[in-house]
Formats: C-alpha cells, structure tokens, sequence
C-alpha cells in the first residue's frame, strides 16, 4: 500500500501534466477498487454492510497520518495548479494560443483532483481537519474567483460542502474568517455566473443556513504559514477558537444578510422543504 500511494504522490509532485494525470488516474483507480465491491459480495452482505477489507481498512488507518494521507497531497497539486493557472494570464498576448491550451489542460486536472478530494474527505472525515488551517482554505475560496470556468467553480463548491460537513471549526476559524461568504455571493450575484454556477452557490448557501449540530471540542492547529488574507471584516472574521459553540440558523441568517437580500426567504425554504433530507 505505501509503495502504490509513494508513487502516486511522486507524480502529483510533478509539475508535468502528463504525470500529474497519471498519479490522479492511479489514485482514483486504487480507491475504486477498494470502495466497490463485486456485486456478488453486496448481495451476500446486504444493502447495509460493508465488506470486511483488510486493503481498506489499512488505507484508512494510514490516512491518520501525515505522510500517506492523500488529501494533503491533492491540496498541494491543487495550489501548484491553480498557481500555474494564474501564471499564463500575465505571459503576454505572444502566447495567447499556449495559454488557452494550458488553460484546458490545468481545469481538467483541478477537476480530476477535486473530484478526488470530495471523495476522500468522505472517507476520511478526521482529513476534513487540514481545512482549519488558512492555506488549505485559501485554495478552494482562490477555485471560485471568477475568472475560473463554471465546472470548476461547480466542483470547488462540492468540495467545501465537504470540508465544512460536521465541522464548524472550520466554517468559524477559516471559512468565515477569511470571508468565505462573500466570495460565494458575490458570485452568485454576479451577472456573468452561469446559471449551473449559481445553482451550486444556491445550494451552498441553503447547506450554509442548516442546524449545526456538531459541538466544538478542540482547537485547531496553527498553520505553519499564513495563507492569503481576503479582509479583515469584523463581522465575518471574529475571534472564534475551537472550544467556543456553534452558529444558530439565525445567527447564520444575520451574518449571510450583510451580503444578500431575502436570506429570510431562503431558511424559510430550509424550514418548509428539508433540503438535503434523506
């Protein structure tokens, strides 16, 4: 198992795309055999079991540490990706043709590794801890800046839903902290958003308004380095810690209505119609 992740994470530190495809595809292909199991096991198990795979469960236990676990690394390839992204807007209008190429290569690997991560923050939840540090955050809130394409933003969307699931924590101490709502609202009013796009902020936000029900026990780590600020709004920011409770739906209601109108429309929705339930 450390032999097939070492090589993975090898080719996700590359900087060429060919390699980095590789060790996504290598990845993916490594999770999904373990996570489907062959039809005639689920039948035998039942609907509600899972197989007992010794495979899996080692994965999971060397995800409880920092040098195997994956969702470290898929953050890392996303920040070196968005940076090379950002890189071919200011190389001139003498490689317009290259940065567009480049362009499309890039989205489809930060679609490929946010489509990963999705997945392994939900089967790792404990992973779900590394988006209480700033820089971590700072990745995905950079994935939603306008100038990306409506997948990514999409995709990037999923993704936060995931690291924010069951996790306050991180909603107070780095997604709020580093206006993470006005970002998302502000690209949701934006007349340029696709409809898709606005859709996923839409559904975001009704996530966004629901009960927290999870109480906050421990403090987060302190990052290492401090990722980019995006404000310093005292109503956003605050000085939340890790021992300090939850929101309410109403104090979530207040806070959402500094940067959108009719918020109360919008949990009177989540009251009537339970998004989300299952």
């Amino acid at each position: 198992m450390e032999a097939l992740l070492s090589s993975a994470f090898d080719l996700l530190s590359s900087y060429d795309p060919i390699h980095i495809r590789r060790g996504l595809r290598n990845l993916d292909g490594l999770l999904a055999k373990m996570c489907l199991a062959p039809a005639v096991e689920k039948e035998l198990l039942g609907p509600n079991r899972k197989p007992e795979d010794p495979v899996f469960r080692e994965f999971i236990k060397l995800q409880n540490g920092f040098e195997w676990n994956v969702a470290i690394r898929l953050i890392s390839c996303l920040e070196r990706l968005l940076g090379k992204k950002n890189s071919t807007y200011i190389c001139g209008i003498i490689i317009e043709l290259t940065v567009r190429l480049t362009g499309t290569q890039t989205n489809n690997l930060i679609l490929s590794s946010l489509d990963l991560l999705q997945g392994l923050l939900l089967l790792h939840p404990p992973s779900r801890h590394l988006f209480a540090r700033e820089i971590h955050m700072n990745v995905l809130l950079d994935l939603l800046d306008a100038g990306n394409s409506g997948p990514v933003q999409c995709a990037t969307l999923l993704t936060l839903v995931t690291a924010l699931l069951d996790k306050p924590q991180n909603t107070r101490v780095t997604f709020e902290a580093l206006e993470g709502l006005p970002t998302v609202t502000s690209l949701f009013k934006n007349r340029s958003t696709s409809r898709d796009v606005k859709l996923k902020c839409l559904e975001f936000l009704y996530f966004y308004l629901m009960p927290e029900t999870t109480i906050l026990t421990s403090k987060p780590s302190t990052p290492n380095r401090e990722g980019r600020k995006r404000g310093s709004s005292t109503s956003s920011s605050g000085s939340y810690t890790g021992t300090q409770h939850i929101r309410t739906t109403e104090e979530k209601q207040k806070l959402l209505g500094e940067w959108l109108t009719n918020v109360e429309d919008l949990v009177a929705d989540l009251r009537e119609g339970t998004p989300f339930a299952v």
